[in-house]
């Protein structure tokens, strides 16, 4: 049992690992091309600032993947997702076929 343990801790580590590479990976990507888009503008026509179009779009995207990535929800955290998932087998222990 010990075993099964580590190994489940082991895995959700490694899950954890890869969606903060992604996140990062994310940021890193957005930092990069919206620099990249408002020198064209600036290059091209400065009057109208379209790349705010873009790091807006982008970064609402970006907001909501940091929300996900670091557990920053406070009505669908980690934490509720575990609880509901043990009173859900809970109950199916207590009354077998509810959930069929």
């Amino acid at each position: 049992m010990e075993d099964f343990n580590k190994e489940s801790k082991y895995l959700r580590a490694k899950e954890r690992v890869q969606e903060l590479k992604k996140f990062y990976g994310n940021a890193v990507a957005y930092v990069f091309v919206i620099s990249l888009l408002a020198i064209v503008n600036y290059l091209t026509y400065w009057e109208y600032k379209w790349f705010l179009w873009a790091a807006l779009g982008w970064g609402i995207g970006l907001f909501f993947h940091a929300i996900r990535t670091f557990d920053l929800n406070p009505f669908f955290s980690r934490d509720w997702e575990e609880r509901k998932i043990r009173e859900f087998m809970e109950d199916e222990e207590r009354r077998p076929g509810k959930w069929e």
